[in-house]
This record gives structure tokens, C-alpha cells and sequence, in this order.
């Protein structure tokens, strides 16, 4: 299985510590939303597209790419975030729209807990501060592995 993790983090690196575990156990190729061409997308079996949550919704720059590709026709995608506010179904909706629109299947949904300190939440020291932690890596990980065991079927 040739696996790719696209991912955006932008202020404590949340998302890049949750992305680089769930690579590890994927054997996933790790990489930003504006340093890959749509069209390389489709020689991946398994897309990985995540990023820490702003205003209920991941970082525009996945939204650009999914904008800029063609439709994949059942090509597997998971979604993941890290988020101070850790609502997935509500924080991931409209990318899971974006991407099914796109003719992705998702495959799974991954999300934890941030350190978010964007807006006014930095003046009262953020929320979640220490998150992720050993114990969301361990989850992240365990997410990996599942869908690393649907994949070896």
C-alpha cells in the first residue's frame, strides 16, 4: 500500500506530532498541501488530509487542493485534526463534504485534543495545553493501525 499524509500545522506543531506517528505505522510519505500537485495525489492507494481546527474547519490549504483535483473515483482517505475545542463530527464535516464531492471514499476519522492558543484563547494561556500527549500519539498510532489492517486484508 503506497500511503500519503497531507497535513498542515501552523502554531505548536500538534498536527505534525499526531501525522508523523500515524506515518510511521502507515509507512506514509509526509507532505503540505501546497508542495504537492493534485494530480500526484492519484498514485497514492490510502490519503491522509489533516490539520489543527480554525473557526470549526481545517486549515484553508487543504481546501485549496481539494479544490484543484480531479475526481479520484473511490480513492481511500482518512481525516484527521487536532483541535482545542475536540468536536469531530462537526469539525470535520465539511472537508469529509469537500472530499466526498471529489468521489473520495473515507475510510476513517482520527481527532484529539490541541493546544489552542489562537485568538483570544492566548490570552488566558490557550486551552489544552500539553496536547497532544503521549496518550493521543498512542491513539493516533492505534488509528494507524487499523487502518493499516484493512488495508493488509
Amino acid at each position: 500500500m503506497r500511503a500519503l499524509i497531507v497535513y498542515v500545522s501552523v502554531h505548536h506543531g500538534n498536527t505534525e506530532r499526531v501525522a508523523k506517528a500515524m506515518a510511521e505505522v502507515l509507512g506514509a510519505e509526509l507532505t503540505k498541501p501546497w508542495k504537492v500537485k493534485p494530480e500526484e495525489l492519484l498514485s497514492y492507494d490510502l490519503i491522509g488530509f489533516g490539520s489543527g481546527i480554525y473557526w470549526w474547519r481545517h486549515h484553508w490549504g487543504l481546501f485549496k487542493l481539494v479544490e484543484n483535483l480531479p475526481n479520484v473515483g473511490g480513492k481511500k482517505a482518512f481525516i484527521f485534526s487536532t483541535a482545542g475545542l475536540n468536536i469531530r463530527p462537526y469539525n470535520h464535516r465539511k472537508l469529509r463534504r469537500a472530499l466526498k464531492e471529489k468521489g473520495f471514499e473515507i475510510v476513517g476519522e482520527f481527532s484529539c485534543r490541541g493546544w489552542d492558543t489562537n485568538g483570544w484563547l492566548a490570552k488566558i494561556g490557550g486551552l489544552n495545553k500539553g496536547h497532544p500527549d503521549e496518550r493521543d500519539i498512542g491513539r493516533a498510532r492505534k488509528f494507524a493501525e487499523g487502518l493499516k489492517a484493512k488495508f493488509a486484508r
